[in-house]
């Protein structure tokens, strides 16, 4: 493991404190810091005094639920979210990943599945080889991408990307105009193959969309191009 990995400051928030006890254990283990929540409101308390690397998130908590908790933190906080969900059910992933979360794991899981996760997680997507050819600012319309700082404006506006979305940019800024399948989105973002994972990527470009297009149902920059993936299509 990287020693900025290894640094890295995590949340577990969990009710159970069978299970909360045990990854803070086993993620102290290897070499993260790691704080404990066992609610939403105690979430908050520790999220108001202190900056997270990553939050890991239970989908079922009594009182508010990891998916509102998630939407919430999206308002202010960038930091990725790994939800936690019941095994199968798809609905809870879908809505989290929309609300906001960058993976999900469902439960019950290895911990050396989250391991590898939050790993993948925290992994940057390296950055591209300096290239005089290529523009360090592509412009999306009303919306301009800084790459060299991987930063998104709306005139004078910073857009607030998540760790997932920002991934993305990277991957689609370094070949702008050239599909990009979803499974090789999926590589580089550093998840497991699959078409759950493929599906979840389609949920991450609808929010990127949503931040870009005018109409995020008729794409004009971030464009589907049919049975070859999405493709990012600058001014």
């Amino acid at each position: 493991m990287s020693s900025q990995m290894a640094e890295a400051h995590l949340l577990i928030v969990d009710d159970d404190e069978r299970i909360r006890s045990l990854l803070q254990k086993f993620l102290v283990r290897n070499g993260f810091w790691v704080s404990a929540a066992r609610d939403a409101a105690h979430a908050r308390r520790l999220l108001a005094g202190l900056d997270f690397d990553l939050v890991v998130l239970d989908v079922m908590m009594p009182g508010e639920d990891g998916v509102s908790l998630t939407q919430s933190l999206r308002e202010t906080n960038s930091a990725p979210i790994l939800l936690l969900t019941a095994k199968g059910d798809a609905s809870d992933r879908i809505r989290g990943l929309e609300a906001g979360a960058d993976d999900y794991l469902a439960k019950p899981f290895e911990p050396k599945e989250l391991l590898l996760r939050i790993n993948a997680i925290l992994r940057r997507v390296p950055q591209q080889a300096e290239d005089i050819d290529l523009p360090k600012m592509l412009q999306l319309g009303p919306v301009r991408y800084d790459m060299t700082r991987g930063e998104m404006w709306r005139g004078n506006d910073l857009v607030r990307l998540t760790a997932t979305e920002a991934q993305l940019m990277r991957i689609f800024s370094t070949s702008p105009n050239m599909p990009v399948s979803r499974a090789k989105l999926v590589e580089d973002l550093g998840r497991d193959r699959g078409q759950a994972q493929e599906r979840a990527v389609d949920v991450q470009i609808t929010r990127l969309r949503r931040k870009i297009e005018e109409d995020p149902k008729q794409p004009r920059y971030l464009q589907t191009v049919r049975g070859a993936g999405y493709m990012l299509a600058p001014d």
